[in-house]
């Protein structure tokens, strides 16, 4: 993986919410590259299970993101937060109010208080997870988010776009799609993102100037496509994997019946997940 020039690196300290999740623990080796300081956030249990030997240029700092004073103190001294906290998957909506809608507005409070001008927002592909695998659409399409998730992350945007227009805050919302080794099923030959393809991202995300609030889809070069990315040209985002070579290896599984949400709606299973019956 290709790191930014030395003379690109304008954050003295970054933050990283949801550290130990699994896109948290796979970015945090690149954010070196980024920072001279990578300050590394999740709830306590699972910063201490996860996050575990710090090098020298990281701190680990235990939060929960739904409190508002100890967000705020988190973002304390940060140049640039890179948001991963949060649930994310399907929940009841009550676990999704306190990690995902309070602690977005957490987020941006805090980013107003210090003074921080630059977030990228881990969005996801569930804001639109409604149409169907045969459209393709664009980060200017109707909402159709799939779940409370997808609700959560569609208010992250707006939240982004609010703080931008109110007080110069300016966001990457990065829908993201399937960020795995390898995609595992069919619907991940569309949604997947290679690690290598998201760094490259993450970089255009931290530094490219004059973003304002900018939607990108995170995807590879897969030749299966449901996103154009068209309104994310400002980023200069060029992909350079593609889920293409392991077709062969998903092709061989058992296909799923034409009915199944994984072959119809873009968001696949999410569209069923639920409803909750109330604890």
């Amino acid at each position: 993986m290709s790191s930014p020039p030395a003379q690109s690196r304008l954050f003295n300290r970054l933050l990283l919410t949801g550290a130990a999740g699994g896109v948290g623990r796979a970015i945090r080796p690149l954010l070196t590259a980024h920072a001279q300081h990578v300050r590394l956030s999740d709830l306590p249990a699972a910063l201490a299970a996860q996050v575990t030997n710090p090098a020298p240029h990281e701190e680990t700092v235990p939060c929960d993101i739904s409190d508002r004073a100890a967000f705020d103190a988190l973002a304390a001294d940060c140049d640039a937060i890179v948001h991963l906290g949060g649930v994310s998957v399907e929940r009841p909506f009550e676990e999704i109010l306190e990690a995902n809608i309070k602690g977005v507005f957490n987020l941006y409070e805090a980013a107003r208080h210090h003074g921080i001008k630059r977030i990228v927002f881990a969005s996801s592909n569930h804001v639109t997870g409604f149409y169907r695998q045969d459209e393709i659409i664009d980060a200017h399409a109707l909402r159709r988010p799939d779940g409370y998730y997808g609700v959560s992350k569609s208010f992250g945007e707006d939240m982004a776009q609010l703080y931008f227009d109110r007080y110069g805050i300016e966001t990457a919302s990065i829908r993201i799609g399937s960020l795995f080794p390898e995609p595992a099923d069919r619907r991940m030959m569309a949604t997947w993102i290679s690690l290598n393809d998201f760094d490259a991202l993450l970089h255009r995300c931290l530094y490219t100037p004059d973003i304002g609030h900018t939607v990108v889809y995170g995807m590879s070069n897969n030749r299966k496509v449901w996103w154009d990315n068209r309104y994310a040209a400002r980023l200069g985002y060029t992909p350079r994997d593609t889920s293409e070579i392991y077709r062969d290896k998903i092709e061989s599984q058992p296909a799923p019946p034409p009915d199944d949400p994984s072959v119809r709606f873009q968001g696949g299973k999410f569209t069923i997940a639920g409803p909750f019956d109330p604890q």
